[in-house]
């Protein structure tokens, strides 16, 4: 007899997966940038379009399917159709390479949380070069919470074809970020402002693409979560709900992550201006105090005239202060959460409190996305009789972790973090689009959309409103392919794909362009989970034809 499949304990557990897996790093890291690129506030315009037309449909939409399937993404998209196994199959591979690089940043949390209990932090200030005499030169000419980052942390190359060693601490906290993941996987089911910007076919774009990147649609895991539900659980209102706390979560970091920019803005501004005050002040002999931010830009044009040579030699050592250029300072993804928020906690009042407060909801946010996406390639595995047959769940899942973890300590290599970034950048992008595109279709003109309207009534009891059936058959998908048409030709308008590349005796980034073996890496991490799709199609008419083939008389 088969078994049961297991279910939540209750509804409120399944919202709570949902959101722990959806409010993720992005709604920190990613949103508070699109915000400030794109006019502020100005920006929820196109986001809350995009949440009502894009967001919620297709959350809806995933959820509906595993909750009616009762499977993994694998077997729900062949229950629907044997050729569209391949859609289960681009998911599980996706998952499993954003699992490869993903739990890094969790590893990078825990490194940054454990040096929090120093006292300075270790970010706080530039150490002494070899001989003591000074600062290290390298720190000098970047900033102490960048040298701490590419030196202490990664100990970055020069570039990716200098691959370098293995770096043993961050590999160690890689080992502790996978054992934490796994630890928590065996607890089971039960456990788990310018408005003109608007006219800016960009700032629409990113809206769409941030809620759904945001939600986690395309990977699987909400189609497992859902799987382990009861039939008649009211999954729309779950949708509803999921959606609009994970935006109201990046809307909630927006507020938190511009009042930091403002207090490292206003730091830097008056630490810019201390600085060239004393310098003027010591080389024109001018009174203690009276220079002040009021009247320091009169007095430089005064001096620039009335000593003009003298002022001349010292004009390269005078900074231009200025508190606009320093708030429109515009930052995302590990450079916010490592470099930005590091330098605004070290200057605050008990820094040590405040940096362990933040690495630890970093790492909640991290390995709550972590066993989403571990559930999505978990799911179909376990679901499998052929393996679970041979294997238990714990066996599965810590082999699952165990792979990961193996290739993962790639990313903990001196040239790791290039290759995060590779992975980062090109692994689910176009995947994904394609991937939620075949599922809106498969619904709506493969299963039938009244088809599918009539299991959801039979299940829950509730008929499905207009809106939802306008923006899964027409809205959805034509946004879909609008958001594949322009990342394909963004990538082929840019031509030559160029990555970012630490200079050391700059103490700053330089872009270079990738090498062909990454170029390669690039074209098969889109190629072999989008290629799933057709090839699985591919497989299951040739297997088809073959028994048929079989099955026919002989003459």
């Amino acid at each position: 007899m088969e078994k049961a499949r297991p279910l939540w304990a209750n509804s409120l557990q399944f919202v709570f997966a949902c959101i722990s897996y959806a409010v993720g790093l992005g709604n920190v890291w990613r949103f508070p940038y699109l915000c400030q690129m794109y006019g502020g506030g100005s920006f929820l315009v196109p986001y809350i379009i995009m949440l009502i037309v894009e967001g919620m449909p297709l959350l809806y939409l995933e959820l509906a399917v595993g909750q009616r399937m009762r499977q993994g993404s694998i077997g729900a998209w062949r229950t629907i159709s044997p050729y569209l196994s391949g859609v289960g199959v681009a998911s599980v591979v996706v998952s499993f390479f954003l699992s490869m690089y993903y739990n890094v940043i969790n590893a990078w949390a825990f490194w940054y949380l454990f040096h929090s209990f120093q006292d300075p932090l270790p970010w706080s200030v530039c150490p002494l070069n070899g001989n003591h005499t000074g600062y290290d030169e390298e720190c000098e000419k970047a900033s102490s919470t960048q040298y701490f980052w590419y030196r202490k942390t990664l100990n970055i190359s020069p570039s990716l074809q200098e691959n370098g060693g293995v770096q043993w601490e961050p590999a160690l906290c890689l080992l502790l970020a996978w054992l934490v993941v796994y630890l928590c996987i065996l607890r089971g089911t039960e456990s788990t402002g310018k408005i003109e910007q608007l006219a800016n076919p960009k700032a629409w774009i990113n809206a769409a693409t941030q809620i759904f990147f945001s939600l986690g649609l395309g990977f699987g895991s909400l189609i497992a979560f859902a799987s382990y539900n009861e039939p008649s659980n009211n999954c729309q209102k779950h949708a509803i709900i999921v959606s609009l706390i994970n935006s109201f979560t990046s809307i909630f970091a927006s507020i938190v992550t511009f009042s930091i920019y403002g207090f490292k803005a206003t730091f830097n501004y008056e630490n810019c201006l201390k600085k060239v005050s004393l310098l003027l002040t010591n080389t024109f002999d001018l009174e203690d105090g009276f220079l002040t931010a009021s009247n320091l830009e009169q007095v430089k044009g005064y001096l620039a005239s009335a000593y003009p040579s003298k002022y001349s030699e010292m004009f390269p050592q005078i900074k231009n202060c200025s508190l606009e250029s320093e708030l429109d300072t515009a930052v995302q993804g590990t450079g916010l959460a490592f470099i930005v928020y590091t330098e605004a906690i070290k200057n605050m009042e008990v820094s040590q409190l405040w940096s362990v407060l933040y690495f630890f909801m970093l790492l909640m946010l991290g390995i709550g996305s972590m066993l989403g996406n571990t559930a999505a390639i978990l799911t179909p595995l376990t679901d499998s009789k052929i393996i679970s047959s041979h294997l238990p769940k714990e066996a599965i899942s810590g082999l699952v972790c165990l792979v990961n973890c193996a290739i993962g300590m790639v990313f903990t290599m001196e040239a790791g973090n290039y290759w995060f970034d590779i992975f980062n950048d090109y692994a689910a992008t176009l995947s994904l689009l394609l991937i939620v595109l075949v599922e809106t279709i498969a619904v709506c003109y493969v299963y039938g959309l009244r088809r599918f309207e009539s299991d959801l009534k039979a299940m829950t009891g509730r008929a499905v409103s207009w809106y939802w059936k306008v923006m899964w058959a027409g809205v959805s998908p034509l946004l879909i392919v609008s958001l594949f048409v322009f990342y394909l030709s963004d990538y082929i308008l840019m031509g030559t794909l160029k990555y970012q590349a630490w200079d050391a005796s700059q103490g700053q980034l330089v872009t270079k362009d990738y090498p062909a073996y990454a170029l390669a890496v690039i074209g098969l991490l889109v190629a072999s989970s989008t290629m799933c799709i057709p090839l699985a199609a591919l497989g299951t008419f040739v297997q088809r034809r073959l028994k048929r083939g079989d099955a026919d008389p002989v003459a």
